[in-house]
């Protein structure tokens, strides 16, 4: 599966992300302008910062096809390394059979066929993303900055991360994680020949949310012709169904502490995609350490509906219909984003019903999992830091 789709990446895809990173850091050897494109067309533009440009200029010494064929190695190589990691995070080795399920279901996904066909970076920031996992849980701060610091400098994906670092009071990486990209742009941008050009043209267009190539709420606003004032609504909607999960989660599991860091990771990642202006279906592979929760006792996604919603954003299958061009079009354009918007209602709503549970039977302020749970499965085969029980419902009771 990994050979099929490195030899998918070396073959002209639908579009084609790589190039425009490749002529630009090209153009930013030669001391020619970067950020000239013509915004108004609808192929991919060259968004990155100065400090992007920067980092990824090695690319630029090489031939164009070598270094596309490089790009997908890479990327193909950290695709790899990242199930592995993710699998290490769980306390899972090679030897577990959960392994070849997490490459298949890795492999066999829109996000990595996709990503791995366009030429995108998405295969190393999901690297970054599960290593900064592993260092923040190892409390090896610095280095965790450090990682995530790097890969908001290229692609600022990452950056709602930050947010779990900081209610882990894990102020370094914090600190870190903001200073590198900073420092990285300040470096770049005497070496650019028209950094402005990246404030005043590039950054107000990459905020702006575009009617194609676009599964957000308000991408497909804009395709659709929703009214302003319903997708207004829909969004702050989902903001407050994320908000109170993200509370939930912070107020009674922030001491399981993988099981906190990836389902908070997962949330934010899926409310980032459905809420900002840009939400694409390939970027659902950052939401793969929340599926991965599926195996822990107090999982969010041990249920069908959880389920539904993984297939509507990681399936790789076409929807649009020859028959029937309407429905196959809605099917193709709306599932993407109807997969992220049921997954965060699932979260909500098994969050919720067990907290309100726990305070019907005087289980708070106490954990609010149910009392009979079925166990992690598979059980770990490598040693992991022990996750704490669920508290008595009698030790949980306040005194009176």
């Amino acid at each position: 599966m990994v050979v099929s789709g490195v030899v998918r990446g070396l073959n002209p895809g639908i579009t084609d992300d790589f190039n425009p990173v490749y002529d630009a850091v090209v153009a930013f050897l030669d001391h020619h302008p970067v950020y000239d494109g013509n915004l108004t067309w609808v192929n991919p533009h060259y968004l990155y910062s100065p400090g992007a440009t920067l980092l990824l200029s090695p690319l630029g010494l090489l031939p164009e096809s070598a270094a596309r064929v490089l790009f997908i190695l890479v990327n193909a190589g950290a695709l790899l390394a990242a199930t592995y990691l993710l699998l290490r995070v769980f306390g899972y080795s090679l030897r577990s059979p959960v392994a070849p399920i997490c490459y298949i279901a890795v492999f066999a996904s829109e996000a990595t066929i996709n990503t791995l066909n366009f030429g995108n970076i998405n295969g190393v920031t999901f690297l970054a993303q599960v290593a900064f996992i592993r260092l923040l849980l190892l409390r090896r701060d610095f280095a965790a900055g450090v990682v995530l610091g790097v890969t908001i400098t290229v692609k600022p994906t990452l950056v709602p991360l930050l947010l779990i670092a900081a209610a882990r009071r894990q102020w370094t990486t914090v600190a870190t994680a903001l200073t590198v990209p900073t420092a990285a742009i300040a470096i770049a941008w005497p070496l650019s020949v028209d950094p402005t050009d990246y404030l005043a043209r590039t950054l107000p267009y990459s905020l702006q949310a575009r009617d194609y190539f676009n599964s957000s709420i308000a991408g497909n606003a804009l395709y659709y012709g929703i009214p302003s004032p319903l997708v207004l609504a829909l969004r702050i909607l989902f903001a407050v169904l994320v908000a109170v999960s993200l509370w939930l989660l912070y107020r009674y599991y922030r001491q399981d502490e993988v099981f906190f860091v990836c389902t908070a990771t997962g949330v934010l990642m899926t409310a980032e995609f459905l809420l900002s202006t840009l939400g694409q279906q390939y970027y659902s592979m950052f939401i793969f350490p929340l599926l991965m929760t599926v195996v822990l006792r107090g999982s969010l996604v041990r249920n069908w509906p959880a389920w539904l919603a993984v297939f509507g954003f990681t399936a790789p299958d076409k929807w649009l219909l020859h028959r029937w061009p309407d429905w196959g079009r809605n099917l193709e354009y709306l599932r993407v984003t109807f997969g992220w918007a049921l997954l965060l209602t699932v979260v909500f709503c098994v969050l919720t019903d067990r907290y309100l549970t726990a305070r019907r039977d005087n289980r708070l302020p106490g954990h609010i999992d149910p009392p009979h749970l079925a166990p992690d499965y598979p059980p770990p085969d490598r040693p992991t830091k022990p996750r704490p029980a669920p508290a008595s419902p009698a030790a949980s009771q306040r005194p009176s």
